[in-house]
């Protein structure tokens, strides 16, 4: 059965479009300290969520990883251990910066490290720069590197035109100097994850044969990547947590005793009224909250993994595929959350500009994707001659 990119786009978008609102369950979450709730979400979107579908899906999991080479496990767990603190600084420039400026300076780096050094470390890429398809993947990557920078030029012009107290308005705890430099961390060692998924291609080959002796899925078969490359992302983020939950002596909040006031004056009245049912209706609500952040922002990968399998030979590009969809999700959920509001027609204009490019550029990557699919069918491709 052959590859089909565009159906692949459409999995990346939907991949995206879970990353985009995967940390909006935070905003419901009260009384807890940011290593509670990012402790309680990485587990489900680490540990659990991996774990459980991947067990469902690809039903001799363990016996795969079991057989995997010593050394792609490793590197896939090494890779996702340094992504780890990627991700970890994510969470927080988009504290600092908000949505709109954050994700763009994120992404826009994670696309250009991740897309790349993947093909350019395995001597891949003279072999994609010569070859009419993979010069149609370039110039998609480049389509989307520009629709970056135009996300990046609005987000800069919205917070050089907005005062203080406009910026506190969207974004509490707006920090521009710490969240560029968070921001720059971020994005580079993001990309760490594609270099994960790389090292993990021959788990991902070992799974796929299970799948195909086995009337499976091959759609699943970086399933199991995931479950290694996620291991080493809560490694990193379980030890950083773990310091700050001593540190800010949170770890009692996990049980229901409540961290610092940060409610609005008139609902603190109301708090102290039910400062008793804190370990019940409360503290339920915090870990479904927390929960479904973690579900949801596994789903990015778990579709993204699904969309890889239809990209057929030149799958690297998945990665700038999954970042555009995430930067064009953000974008307009920025919008919704009203985080451009008070900003000048040129600043919008440059968001939409960078919208346009980002969406085009997922197109250009697709067809560049479907050339080499039918370049790897002969009898397709000797039909259409």
């Amino acid at each position: 059965m052959g590859t089909n990119p565009f159906i692949g786009v459409v999995y990346h978008w939907l991949g995206g479009l879970a990353s985009a609102t995967c940390y909006l369950p935070f905003r419901g979450i009260k009384r807890w300290s940011w290593e509670t709730y990012w402790l309680v979400q990485g587990t489900f979107s680490w540990i659990f969520a991996p774990l459980i579908l991947a067990t469902l899906l690809v039903p001799h999991l363990f016996s795969i990883l079991h057989a995997a080479p010593s050394s792609s496990i490793f590197f896939a767990y090494f890779w996702g251990c340094l992504w780890g603190i990627g991700g970890l600084t994510c969470g927080l420039s988009i504290r600092y910066l908000g949505f709109a400026l954050g994700y763009p300076i994120v992404l826009g780096l994670c696309t250009v490290f991740g897309t790349l050094m993947p093909p350019i470390f395995s001597g891949e890429m003279g072999s994609i720069a010569h070859q009419w398809s993979g010069q149609v993947i370039l110039i998609g990557i480049g389509v989307c590197v520009i629709g970056i920078i135009f996300s990046a030029m609005a987000g800069l012009a919205k917070q050089k035109e907005l005062s203080d107290q406009e910026k506190k308005a969207s974004v509490k705890e707006f920090r521009y100097g710490r969240g560029i430099a968070v921001s720059i961390l971020s994005g580079v060692m993001s990309a760490c994850f594609a270099y994960g998924l790389a090292a993990g291609k021959p788990i991902a080959d070992i799974t796929r044969a299970d799948l195909l002796s086995n009337r499976g899925v091959p759609l699943w078969q970086n399933l199991s990547v995931l479950v290694v490359v996620l291991w080493g992302g809560f490694t990193t983020n379980l030890l950083w947590c773990v310091v700050l939950l001593v540190r800010n002596r949170s770890a009692k909040q996990f049980s229901g005793t409540p961290g610092p006031d940060t409610d609005p004056p008139e609902d603190r009245a109301h708090v102290e009224l039910t400062r008793g049912r804190l370990a019940g209706r409360l503290l339920f609500n915090n870990y479904s909250l927390a929960a479904l952040a973690g579900v949801v922002w596994y789903f990015q990968f778990f579709f993204y993994s699904m969309g890889e399998t239809e990209m057929g030979q030149y799958a690297f590009s998945s990665w700038t595929l999954h970042m555009a969809s995430i930067i064009i999700f953000a974008t307009i959920l920025g919008f919704a959350l009203k985080e451009w509001r008070g900003t000048s027609v040129r600043a919008r204009s440059m968001v939409g500009a960078g919208l346009a490019f980002l969406v085009a550029s997922t197109f250009v990557v697709g067809y560049g994707n479907y050339i080499k699919a039918n370049e790897a069918n002969p009898a397709l491709h000797t039909a259409q001659r």
